[in-house]
């Protein structure tokens, strides 16, 4: 079995920390998810600031770069993971004028797909306008790169069971779909129009409408200065409606002809419900046990099926084209809530929008 060596851009939280606030019981982290895989080995790390550089070496056992040019030089990597903040600088979560169009995620996607590496993960949002992630995409396709990004309930096994109750049929044909959180655009929101869309197998999203809060937000000169609020209703191409709904503890619900399935608390559990019988006729729905999962790493399925794409010839789970129209429908609420919350088709005409998150 060929194990694959990994370098990662940017090692703060993503890149190597994450694991240490608690959050999860499983390797999350790139470094630790790593670390942890048979199939990966770490090489290196590359980051701008030499205090984490040293944080890294120490801690990982590998040799951190200033230059990630001179660390892909060097090592070698198969697979470089992106995981900077998206809009440098950070911490700052504002951008610092109306002219900054910054775009770290883009910018080094570009750069390590034309250096060559034939797999590359890219921290979520991909990009911060349409303008750029059409750059991302067009470098990926003329490398032949494979490449997942960060949007990683895509990647949760325990999401697993709901997915294929819908593929089985146990709810009948998807009439629609809503995701209860509320939540920022380009943080959280690329996060659950991503999960509502794996679910329901990926069909094209072909409208978007939406708003920002607070409802009188005003965008001035093609730019968002910080990652707002928001909330969509989606229509996709098979017929199927979803929303988001601003409450909740990131919830799916997919509601069919012949029953429903919710995923509750974040993927913690899931309620099936189908059509009751009693003395041959139908009743009320009535909840069906489901089996829980054991939870995996979610960054460590998202490298892994990187290697899986790369070895065997196939698309990744999150290939560019489902995350290039992800990103697209998200970016597309702030572009509906311009037209005063109208129905926007994909795809987009305006392609240099641009918000700024982290």
């Amino acid at each position: 079995m060929t194990t694959h060596k990994v370098a990662i851009i940017g090692l703060g939280r993503m890149g190597s920390t994450i694991d240490d606030e608690g959050h999860f019981e499983v390797p999350y982290s790139v470094a630790a998810a790593t670390k942890a895989s048979t199939r990966l080995e770490l090489v290196a790390g590359a980051d701008l600031q030499s205090e984490k550089r040293d944080a890294f070496s120490e801690r990982w056992g590998v040799a951190a770069y200033e230059d990630f040019r001179e660390m892909i030089t060097a090592t070698k990597p198969d697979l470089v993971a992106v995981c900077t903040a998206a809009c440098l600088p950070k911490p700052a979560n504002k951008a610092p004028d109306a002219s900054f169009r910054g775009d770290s995620h883009a910018d080094l996607a570009v750069a390590v797909a034309d250096l060559g590496v034939p797999m590359l993960f890219v921290e979520k949002a991909m990009a911060s306008s349409m303008e750029r992630a059409d750059e991302i995409r067009d470098a990926v396709k003329r490398n032949n790169t494979n490449f997942n990004t960060g949007v990683l309930r895509r990647f949760d096994n325990r999401y697993t069971p709901v997915k294929e109750a819908i593929a089985q049929g146990q709810i009948g044909e998807v009439k629609t779909a809503i995701h209860y959180a509320g939540s920022s655009l380009m943080h959280g929101h690329i996060h659950s129009i991503d999960t509502l869309s794996h679910l329901i197998g990926d069909p094209t999203i072909e409208a978007v409408r939406g708003e920002l809060l607070p409802r009188d937000f005003k965008i001035e000169g093609n730019h968002i200065p910080a990652d707002p609020l928001a909330t969509y209703q989606l229509r996709f191409a098979n017929g199927v409606q979803a929303w988001t709904i601003p409450g909740g503890y990131w919830e799916f619900e997919i509601i069919g002809s012949e029953g429903s399935i919710r995923s509750f608390d974040n993927g913690a559990r899931v309620s099936l419900r189908q059509p009751g019988t009693k003395e041959g006729r139908r009743q009320l729905w009535e909840e069906v046990s489901c089996d829980a999962v054991v939870p995996e790493s979610t960054t460590m399925s998202c490298l892994e099926d990187l290697v899986a794409a790369h070895e065997e010839g196939r698309p990744t789970l999150g290939h560019i084209d489902v995350t290039h129209h992800i990103t697209e429908a998200t970016i597309a609420v702030a572009e509906s809530h311009r037209r005063g919350g109208a129905w926007v088709e994909l795809p987009l005409t305006t392609r240099d929008l641009y918000i700024f998150h982290v």
